[in-house]
């Protein structure tokens, strides 16, 4: 059996933040898959892993100081900076991002990712506010710009008493998208990419924009092993993110529970319930685009059991449910930092153009995507969409029946004309 990463050569660097830990793990996983991982430390990463636990895994010495004679007699950072295939950063702590982003290289793991030219994935992992703050934001933007890929944060508990977005993404989801990206790389056509020498594609129509994206479903726990979800399988959420990016949008897409593998070049936010994505689109603006494409559920359980609920011959306990909090009526009714296009999908098995109309009066939004999703539309986990374009003043535009990637890009086509209006 072919492993994704046989013979690629993998330069990890690793910052300093409690998700250090993790990264010892991902050398693990990376070599399961073929790679020879070279491990860079940061000094700030060595106050929670040690360089000789990373190179025991690793099989190989690791790097931590750009002073080190030996290395830098044959100017090793250059070197470190060529001798791979990628380049992943893990956890990329929010100081990290802020000097790749600004080309700050005082140590040498800054001094590498500032003259390598290899492909590079960053996997953040901070505090909840530190990820929300405007300064982070405009940091990821401009390195999604550069041409830096993302996985991750997660949501969920963080190492203080703290929930949110900001948890590193699990070393095998790492492993999964480097697999992904140099897959990706070493298809793309000849004059792109990003080795040296190679011109960069032309800006695109939403080259400098921000462009947030919802998608998937959401799970609200009944108990630990059951819930209440819908059959969203995430395909056009993730077609709109991934034609945004291609458009040359610096793009967060915030995914529900998916199956389906993360769009190249975006920033992706895993979330599990309504509230958590409330918190994580929240957490993504400031946004020049927000497409509101997940099947969020529209009520939770009142009280989620601690354990799981047996069946003992009893009548069940009726499930009490409370409404979760209306994600796109919340960003569309914002004054200050409100996008300045605010899109909402309406997924309806009847009347779909009429509650489409009433939809849009309703949540405040500037344009509704409807669509069919009876049993007879097929849209809800298939490959193809039939949507209607409703915008504020009730006018209706009716596509052919398209495949997802397809609507995907037709409606960012269109979200680039109408900020350029």
């Amino acid at each position: 059996m072919t492993k994704p990463l046989a013979d690629r050569r993998v330069l990890l660097i690793v910052g300093g933040g409690i998700a250090a830990y993790k990264a010892l793990d991902l050398i693990r996983r990376l070599r399961e898959r073929g790679a020879a991982v070279r491990p860079l430390l940061t000094r700030s990463a060595q106050e929670f892993v040690t360089p000789l636990a990373a190179a025991a895994l690793a099989g190989v010495p690791a790097h931590t100081d750009l002073f080190d004679r030996a290395d830098e007699a044959e100017i090793g950072h250059i070197g470190l900076a060529r001798e791979a295939d990628a380049v992943v950063v893990a956890p990329a702590t929010a100081n990290l991002m802020a000097r790749m982003a600004t080309g700050h290289a005082p140590d040498l793991a800054t001094t590498v990712l500032l003259a390598t030219t290899l492909p590079i994935l960053i996997a953040p992992a901070m505090n909840v506010a530190m990820w929300a703050h405007p300064a982070t934001r405009r940091n990821l933007a401009t390195l999604l710009t550069d041409g830096v890929r993302v996985v991750g944060p997660n949501a969920g508990p963080m190492a203080e008493p703290e929930t949110g977005v900001g948890r590193m993404a699990e070393p095998v989801e790492i492993a999964d998208a480097l697999a992904a990206m140099l897959a990706e790389t070493a298809a793309e056509p000849a004059g792109f990419g990003f080795l040296s020498g190679r011109p960069r594609k032309a800006p695109g129509p939403l080259a400098g924009r921000r462009v947030l994206v919802t998608s998937g479903p959401t799970h609200e726990p009944i108990d630990p092993v059951r819930f209440i979800a819908n059959r969203s399988s995430g395909r056009q959420g993730h077609a709109i993110a991934a034609a945004a990016a291609q458009a040359g949008a610096a793009v967060t897409l915030v995914s529900g529970p998916v199956a389906i593998p993360d769009p190249p070049g975006v920033a992706v936010v895993r979330v599990e319930t309504a509230r958590e994505m409330l918190a994580a689109v929240q957490a993504a603006l400031p946004a020049a685009v927000a497409v509101f494409a997940a099947a969020v559920a529209d009520w939770r359980p009142d009280a989620a059991q601690g354990s799981k609920i047996k069946k003992d011959g009893a009548p069940p306990a009726p499930l009490a449910l409370i409404e979760n909090p209306d994600i796109l009526a919340t960003i569309a009714g914002l004054g200050e930092g409100r996008p300045t296009l605010v899109v909402g999908f309406a997924a309806e098995t009847d009347r779909v153009i009429e509650h489409a109309r009433a939809k849009i009066v309703r949540k405040g939004c500037d344009l509704i995507v409807a669509n069919d999703v009876s049993a007879s539309g097929g849209v809800m986990g298939g490959t193809a969409n039939t949507v209607h374009l409703i915008a504020r003043d009730g006018t209706v535009e009716t596509w052919p029946r398209l495949d997802k990637d397809e609507v995907g890009r037709r409606l960012v086509a269109r979200f680039s004309a109408l900020l350029a209006d």
